[in-house]
């Protein structure tokens, strides 16, 4: 089996259920975003939130994705920054105790989380407060830690900085490896367009995209968006919500479906999908089995409020996954 390397912003998530949309405008987040904030608006966030029902994950989109795979067995690692403090100790403890091996640089900068307030019809919202998440440079990465790993595993948002983006993808390449990319937001793709169309067309191989992405990227509609990107890339994702996702490579396009579910929050779902894909895609499997390995992925963890399932719901998915696998 393949092994995979991510990088990516390292956050710890702090998920809260709230009962009522109110305490959203108690803080002036629009319903449904995602607001970058201080660290001071970020602690008012969380001191008015604690005495709802909370829970701590180490975050951030390919830390899920990492982490996913780790727990499906692959052997994985993880290069991002933390703080020096709690946070980032929860953050690297969480990590390790999945298998991943951490390569992280410590920050005087408080650890980065994402407080995700979850409304009760499962709408998410983000206050996020990067802190030390995007003070990884690239004079941080060091060749030596992608020896060993076939895939190289990057988030869109690390575009911002196009310097960290372009080492990491020239060191994978010098090392033989493949490079997979999720665009992570369709009002980054938006801002930092002509850097995505730079990076995919000089580096990446596989593209994870949902159709909003696929639209800042291309300006065309979810099945145009993936002819358009399987142009200049070997494998193209556009995932298309409850109406699954398509995959084409070469001349295959294929439609996965999806099953029904209990929706409870979507947080992480896209992230788990580029699991399940790349779980399928280590072990050498059909894009049609990566494909519905990443549904599966993706269909058990919006059942949960999070991105981190438990063991017991890991030993589920690898019971259908087994399936799929050996399936005709």
């Amino acid at each position: 089996m393949k092994k995979i390397l991510g990088i990516g912003n390292a956050l710890v998530d702090v998920m809260a259920l709230i009962n009522e949309d109110s305490i959203l405008e108690k803080f002036s987040l629009p319903k449904g975003s995602m607001q970058l904030v201080d660290n001071e608006m970020s602690e008012i966030v969380k001191s008015g939130t604690k005495h709802l029902n909370n829970s701590l994950a180490s975050g951030g989109s390919a830390a899920n994705t990492i982490h996913g795979l780790a727990m499906l067995g692959v052997k994985t690692g993880f290069i991002g920054s933390i703080g020096k403090d709690e946070m980032g100790d929860f953050f690297e403890n969480d990590m390790k105790n999945a298998g991943i091996k951490t390569l992280l640089s410590r920050r005087n900068s408080v650890t980065g989380t994402a407080v995700a307030l979850i409304s009760p019809d499962s709408e998410r919202t983000f206050a996020t407060h990067l802190g030390a998440a995007v003070e990884l440079e690239a004079s941080d990465l060091n060749p030596d830690d992608f020896d060993g790993y076939d895939i190289l595993y990057l988030e869109g948002y690390l575009i911002v900085n196009k310097l960290l983006v372009d080492t990491a993808c020239r060191i994978a390449k010098e090392k033989g490896m493949k490079i997979a990319l999720d665009l992570a937001s369709y009002n980054v793709v938006e801002e930092l367009l002509a850097d995505f169309k730079e990076i995919v067309e000089n580096y990446v191989d596989i593209v994870f995209s949902n159709e909003e992405e696929a639209k800042s990227f291309t300006g065309l509609e979810p099945v145009k968006a993936l002819d358009h990107i399987a142009k200049i890339c070997d494998v193209a994702v556009v995932k298309v919500g409850s109406d699954g996702s398509w995959v084409k490579g070469g001349e295959e396009v294929i439609k996965i479906g999806t099953e029904r579910v209990t929706l409870k929050d979507t947080t992480g779902a896209g992230d788990l999908y580029a699991s399940g894909f790349l779980y399928g895609y280590a072990n050498g499997l059909s894009l049609d089995k990566c494909g519905q390995l990443g549904s599966l992925m993706a269909g058990k963890v919006i059942e949960i409020v999070g991105a981190r399932m438990e063991e017991s719901r890991f030993k589920e998915i690898k019971d259908a996954a087994k399936k799929i696998i050996e399936s005709d």
